[in-house]
């Protein structure tokens, strides 16, 4: 698959870009703040892409984690990622569709889900989090990161631009809008950070991938035509919706 057929994530991947979220790790980093995770806690995250988070998390508070995600290549850069850390025994990698969990009611103390709802119409986001709401415990909490509208949805022309240049379908709600479908879920309480998007951002590269990391990423965007035409294209939208689309993290909680 060539450089501007690929998936917005897909590309930024093949350029050496290892987090792959709309608010790097600024927002990862608040959603682990909120988690109440221990060495007993049962995760799962869906869409765990090369298990980045998956490995952070087990590193950090020695949980167990059931990584999901339905693409075969990054399912086998998972696995190949986990046993290089030695983590086989805490991190489960596994192919599984997020629509139908393939686990029982009340599994989990915790779900985390980045970067992943925003590609999904509304209705379908809504049977997403139903089914992240089936497998919390009671007290749960469902850990996401998205890209948010700061104020109101991008101009027609804009929303195009984005879809054109993400490669997918993309559907941002406002701040009150993320909120609102979560707690039609049936979560109790949601908490809410949002900020500067860093996906594609001088700044939020460095911080997401240090110096070296940065560089390695610019050099192969600008290695080829190909590769030059895509990253100059979405490093200028995303710099001119700056304004617009921020990243929002959300911690739900799940009654008791």
């Amino acid at each position: 698959m060539s450089a501007t057929e690929k998936a917005g994530h897909t590309f930024l991947a093949s350029l050496g870009k290892t987090r792959l979220r709309p608010g790097g790790v600024e927002a990862t980093e608040w959603l682990f703040r909120q988690s109440q995770l221990t060495p007993g806690s049962q995760v799962l995250e869906v869409a765990c892409n090369m298990a980045t988070t998956a490995i952070e998390l087990v590193q950090r508070f020695g949980c167990t984690v059931y990584a999901i995600d339905m693409d075969k290549n990054a399912l086998s850069k998972a696995r190949s990622n986990v046993a290089l850390n030695g983590l086989e025994n805490y991190i489960h990698v596994m192919a599984a569709n997020a629509n139908t969990l393939p686990f029982a009611d009340n599994s989990f103390d915790v779900v985390i889900n980045e970067a992943m709802l925003t590609m999904y119409a509304d209705k379908a986001k809504a049977k997403l989090i139903a089914e992240y709401h089936r497998v919390l415990k009671p007290g749960g909490r469902l850990l996401t990161h998205d890209i948010m509208f700061t104020a109101q949805k991008l101009e027609e022309g804009d929303q195009y631009q984005l879809v054109q240049v993400v490669k997918s379908n993309v559907s941002p709600l406002t701040k009150q809008g993320w909120s609102d479908l979560l707690m039609s879920a049936g979560f109790e309480q949601v908490m809410q950070q949002n900020g500067k998007m860093s996906l594609m951002s001088p700044r939020g590269l460095i911080r997401d991938e240090g110096v070296k990391g940065a560089i390695k990423i610019a050099f192969n965007g600008m290695r080829t035509y190909e590769n030059r035409r895509r990253f100059l294209k979405m490093f200028r939208f995303f710099h001119s919706q700056r304004h617009q689309l921020n990243y929002i993290a959300c911690c739900s909680i799940k009654g008791r």
